[in-house]
């Protein structure tokens, strides 16, 4: 039966949201190269659908910044965010009114944040246009107008809609794992960087450690996807074989998830109160724990039948179940990262 599709004021699409989670197999040990395929193709809808559906639920059970960050001991959930996107800024050596471009940027979180730590012109760039109506909704109540934009646009097309040598800088944060292949959307990152410009990422890998051939290890791969709305998970290796072939200069890189932190990045999806590091934080842990999450999805169901959410929402959130065990088991047995740091030059001449 076919699906119909509401659209939506604020830009959601009631059947990109309700097909979403159709691009994969319900039984993932079922996957095959053409589901791999068809989500590679369908990259647009895969990430729109989800994120159609998710972006609310990210920002009540997370922040407006849709990341992972590292924690030291003591350390509060949304100091760790905005330290995750300083040290990212720091090592890209941003500059007051350097022009810097944000691929992939949500709802505007971290390109607030980075535009008032360093003074810089940010452009966020996103293909979602719920998600773009929301980051300027916070970015006029902020005052950050005259600091902070938002475009609509495909990552796989920066060169079209810019123009070639038009940023100073561009970063991107836990969101060039949706590109269908990273030597595309790393290509356009350089077309659109000027000479000498710095492009740093935080990339989504699966590690080193990852065998495909190992169906435990596929399966995990498929999970991480399906969870968190990207249409093929990859190594880490094509990531950093990826910048270089396109050109880039790798001038550092590392994994920060292999640093030896006491509390580990994935601590806020375990549900574990023990581990809450801040009394306001012992609020954000209880989302994840089972009894949050029973609250927070029945306030959604709710929410969805008397049509406050789309349909399909509840589905989303369902997939979004699957995207905290996926990556809480990732962390744990290494075999997956949120924070590949890579910072890159595009040559001078």
């Amino acid at each position: 039966m076919a699906v119909e599709n509401v659209k939506h004021a604020d830009g959601r699409e009631d059947s990109r949201i309700q097909n979403y989670t159709k691009f994969w197999q319900k039984d993932t040990s079922k996957e095959a190269q053409t589901d791999n395929e068809n989500r590679l193709d369908s990259y647009t809808d895969v990430v729109n659908g989800y994120y159609d559906g998710a972006t609310d639920l990210y920002e009540w059970g997370w922040a407006q910044s849709f990341h992972f960050s590292r924690f030291y001991k003591g350390e509060s959930f949304f100091a760790s965010l905005a330290r995750h996107e300083h040290y990212l800024a720091h090592n890209m050596s941003l500059k007051p009114g350097m022009k810097v471009l944000d691929v992939g940027c949500g709802v505007g979180g971290p390109a607030r944040e980075i535009a008032q730590f360093t003074d810089c012109q940010v452009v966020g760039l996103n293909n979602n246009d719920f998600q773009i109506g929301r980051a300027r909704k916070y970015t006029k109540k902020m005052g950050l107008e005259g600091q902070v934009s938002f475009v609509k646009g495909d990552f796989m097309k920066l060169s079209e809609k810019f123009g070639e040598n038009s940023f100073d800088a561009v970063y991107a944060i836990e969101a060039t794992v949706h590109a269908p292949t990273w030597e595309g959307v790393y290509g356009e990152i350089y077309k659109v960087l000027k000479p000498g410009g710095i492009f740093g990422v935080y990339e989504w890998c699966m590690t080193d450690d990852w065998d495909p051939s190992n169906p435990e290890h596929k399966a995990l791969a498929h999970e991480i996807e399906l969870g968190n709305g990207i249409p093929e998970m990859r190594p880490l290796r094509l990531a950093r074989e990826a910048l270089k072939n396109v050109g880039f200069e790798v001038l550092h890189e590392e994994d920060l998830a292999e640093r030896p932190d006491e509390v580990t990045w994935y601590y806020p999806l375990e549900g574990d109160l023990s581990k809450a590091q801040t009394l306001w934080d012992y609020l954000m842990v209880f989302r994840t724990t089972w009894l949050g999450i029973i609250i927070m999805h029945g306030f959604m169901w709710i929410m969805e039948l008397f049509g406050f959410l789309p349909k399909g929402t509840m589905d989303v959130a369902e997939a979004l179940k699957v995207a905290q065990h996926s990556l809480i088991k990732g962390g744990q047995t290494k075999l997956f990262t949120p924070m590949y740091l890579v910072v890159s030059k595009k040559p001078s001449n």
